[in-house]
Protein backbone atom coordinates (compact mmCIF):
# COMPACT_ATOMS: atom_id res chain seq x y z
CA UNK A 1 0.00 0.00 0.00
CA UNK A 2 1.39 3.34 -0.68
CA UNK A 3 0.01 6.55 0.16
CA UNK A 4 0.49 10.48 0.39
CA UNK A 5 2.04 10.96 4.37
CA UNK A 6 -0.61 13.68 4.51
CA UNK A 7 -3.51 11.59 3.48
CA UNK A 8 -2.48 8.80 6.14
CA UNK A 9 -2.28 11.23 8.73
CA UNK A 10 -5.48 12.66 7.90
CA UNK A 11 -7.26 9.14 7.81
CA UNK A 12 -5.92 8.47 11.11
CA UNK A 13 -7.09 11.84 12.42
CA UNK A 14 -10.48 11.56 11.31
CA UNK A 15 -10.70 8.01 12.58
CA UNK A 16 -9.19 9.03 16.00
CA UNK A 17 -12.14 12.14 16.19
CA UNK A 18 -15.26 9.20 15.65
CA UNK A 19 -13.95 7.08 18.46
CA UNK A 20 -13.14 10.51 20.58
CA UNK A 21 -16.90 11.09 19.55
CA UNK A 22 -18.06 7.90 20.21
CA UNK A 23 -16.41 7.69 23.71
CA UNK A 24 -18.15 11.15 24.86
CA UNK A 25 -21.37 9.72 24.37
CA UNK A 26 -20.49 6.00 26.01
CA UNK A 27 -19.77 9.21 28.96
CA UNK A 28 -23.16 10.37 28.80
CA UNK A 29 -24.83 6.49 29.33
CA UNK A 30 -25.82 4.94 32.94
CA UNK A 31 -22.68 2.74 34.50
CA UNK A 32 -25.61 0.05 34.32
CA UNK A 33 -25.40 -0.09 30.35
CA UNK A 34 -21.93 0.91 29.66
CA UNK A 35 -21.40 -2.80 31.99
CA UNK A 36 -23.99 -4.49 30.38
CA UNK A 37 -23.24 -8.13 28.55
CA UNK A 38 -25.35 -9.47 25.85
CA UNK A 39 -23.47 -13.02 26.75
CA UNK A 40 -21.32 -14.30 29.03
CA UNK A 41 -18.80 -14.75 26.59
CA UNK A 42 -19.06 -11.08 25.24
CA UNK A 43 -17.64 -8.08 26.78
CA UNK A 44 -19.25 -4.62 27.83
CA UNK A 45 -19.01 -1.21 26.60
CA UNK A 46 -16.36 -0.34 29.79
CA UNK A 47 -14.34 -3.79 28.68
CA UNK A 48 -14.30 -2.93 25.39
CA UNK A 49 -12.30 0.50 26.47
CA UNK A 50 -10.16 -0.92 28.55
CA UNK A 51 -9.12 -3.29 26.40
CA UNK A 52 -7.86 -0.25 24.26
CA UNK A 53 -6.32 1.30 27.29
CA UNK A 54 -4.32 -1.68 27.71
CA UNK A 55 -2.56 -1.41 24.64
CA UNK A 56 -2.58 2.12 24.17
CA UNK A 57 -0.68 2.48 27.72
CA UNK A 58 2.26 -0.11 25.29
CA UNK A 59 1.69 1.43 21.69
CA UNK A 60 1.27 5.41 22.26
CA UNK A 61 4.24 5.63 24.71
CA UNK A 62 6.42 3.32 21.83
CA UNK A 63 5.39 5.75 19.24
CA UNK A 64 5.87 9.01 20.92
CA UNK A 65 9.87 7.58 22.15
CA UNK A 66 10.70 6.62 18.28
CA UNK A 67 9.15 9.84 17.03
CA UNK A 68 11.23 12.19 19.67
CA UNK A 69 14.81 9.75 19.49
CA UNK A 70 14.81 9.59 15.19
CA UNK A 71 17.68 10.81 13.53
CA UNK A 72 14.85 10.48 10.64
CA UNK A 73 13.89 13.77 10.46
CA UNK A 74 13.42 13.73 6.79
CA UNK A 75 9.54 14.65 5.50
CA UNK A 76 9.08 12.24 2.31
CA UNK A 77 5.41 12.26 0.76
CA UNK A 78 4.38 8.94 0.41
CA UNK A 79 4.02 6.45 2.84
CA UNK A 80 4.88 2.67 1.49
CA UNK A 81 3.54 0.24 3.82
CA UNK A 82 5.77 -2.68 4.96
CA UNK A 83 4.63 -6.21 4.18
CA UNK A 84 4.64 -7.06 7.99
CA UNK A 85 3.03 -3.77 9.03
CA UNK A 86 0.74 -4.19 6.14
CA UNK A 87 -0.60 -7.26 7.01
CA UNK A 88 -1.21 -6.62 10.46
CA UNK A 89 -3.05 -3.53 9.77
CA UNK A 90 -4.91 -5.43 7.35
CA UNK A 91 -6.18 -7.97 10.31
CA UNK A 92 -7.48 -4.74 12.47
CA UNK A 93 -8.96 -3.16 9.57
CA UNK A 94 -12.75 -3.78 9.19
CA UNK A 95 -13.79 -5.13 5.46
CA UNK A 96 -17.41 -4.66 4.65
CA UNK A 97 -18.31 -4.20 7.44
CA UNK A 98 -17.81 -6.60 9.23
CA UNK A 99 -15.18 -7.21 12.29
CA UNK A 100 -12.79 -10.17 12.00
CA UNK A 101 -13.23 -11.76 15.40
CA UNK A 102 -9.77 -12.71 17.07
CA UNK A 103 -8.55 -14.04 20.44
CA UNK A 104 -6.96 -11.25 22.64
CA UNK A 105 -3.73 -11.56 24.61
CA UNK A 106 -4.34 -12.82 28.08
CA UNK A 107 -2.69 -9.63 29.09
CA UNK A 108 -5.21 -7.27 27.24
CA UNK A 109 -8.44 -9.11 28.29
CA UNK A 110 -10.67 -6.76 30.70
CA UNK A 111 -12.92 -9.82 31.28
CA UNK A 112 -15.07 -9.15 34.08
CA UNK A 113 -12.52 -6.36 35.73
CA UNK A 114 -14.00 -3.71 38.01
CA UNK A 115 -14.23 -0.61 35.45
CA UNK A 116 -16.28 2.82 36.19
CA UNK A 117 -16.25 5.69 34.20
CA UNK A 118 -12.74 6.64 34.63
CA UNK A 119 -11.92 3.66 32.33
CA UNK A 120 -13.70 6.36 29.30
CA UNK A 121 -11.49 9.12 30.49
CA UNK A 122 -8.41 7.50 30.34
CA UNK A 123 -9.14 6.38 27.05
CA UNK A 124 -10.22 9.69 26.22
CA UNK A 125 -6.73 10.92 27.69
CA UNK A 126 -5.30 8.52 25.37
CA UNK A 127 -6.69 9.94 22.15
CA UNK A 128 -5.23 13.42 22.83
CA UNK A 129 -2.37 12.10 22.93
CA UNK A 130 -2.65 10.24 19.74
CA UNK A 131 -3.79 13.23 18.23
CA UNK A 132 -0.61 15.07 19.45
CA UNK A 133 1.69 12.06 18.00
CA UNK A 134 0.35 12.20 14.71
CA UNK A 135 0.26 15.87 14.10
CA UNK A 136 3.93 15.47 15.32
CA UNK A 137 5.16 12.86 13.07
CA UNK A 138 3.85 14.93 9.85
CA UNK A 139 7.61 16.03 10.05
CA UNK A 140 9.12 12.56 10.56
CA UNK A 141 10.22 9.58 7.62
CA UNK A 142 6.76 7.55 8.96
CA UNK A 143 8.99 4.85 6.53
CA UNK A 144 12.05 4.55 8.19
CA UNK A 145 11.08 5.05 12.49
CA UNK A 146 10.34 2.00 13.44
CA UNK A 147 8.04 0.67 16.52
CA UNK A 148 8.15 -2.61 18.86
CA UNK A 149 5.24 -4.74 18.55
CA UNK A 150 3.41 -5.67 21.95
CA UNK A 151 3.53 -9.48 20.75
CA UNK A 152 6.96 -9.43 20.25
CA UNK A 153 10.74 -7.67 20.71
CA UNK A 154 12.04 -8.78 17.81
CA UNK A 155 9.37 -7.77 15.09
CA UNK A 156 9.73 -4.15 14.45
CA UNK A 157 6.99 -1.94 12.09
CA UNK A 158 7.37 1.24 10.49
CA UNK A 159 5.75 3.85 12.05
CA UNK A 160 3.05 4.31 9.54
CA UNK A 161 1.74 0.81 9.79
CA UNK A 162 1.57 1.17 13.65
CA UNK A 163 -0.49 4.09 13.08
CA UNK A 164 -2.90 2.05 11.04
CA UNK A 165 -2.58 -1.09 13.18
CA UNK A 166 -3.36 0.76 16.23
CA UNK A 167 -6.12 3.40 15.27
CA UNK A 168 -7.88 0.56 12.88
CA UNK A 169 -8.08 -1.72 16.16
CA UNK A 170 -9.43 1.43 18.37
CA UNK A 171 -11.89 1.77 15.49
CA UNK A 172 -13.36 -1.75 15.70
CA UNK A 173 -13.50 -1.87 19.01
CA UNK A 174 -15.19 0.89 19.33
CA UNK A 175 -18.14 -0.25 16.85
CA UNK A 176 -18.29 -3.15 19.06
CA UNK A 177 -19.60 -1.05 21.87
CA UNK A 178 -21.80 0.93 19.86
CA UNK A 179 -23.36 -2.24 19.60
CA UNK A 180 -23.97 -2.90 23.49
CA UNK A 181 -25.51 0.56 23.00
CA UNK A 182 -29.33 -0.51 24.13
Amino acid sequence: MQITKAQLIAEMLGLTEKSISAAKRFKTLNISILNFKKTVKQWSILECIEHLNLYGEFYLPEMQKQLLETKYKSNPHFFKSGIIGNYFAGLMKIKNGQIKKMKSPKDKNPKNSALTITTIDRFLKQQKQLKIILEQALTADICKIKTAISLSKFIKLRLGDTFRFYVYHVERHIIQAEKLVV
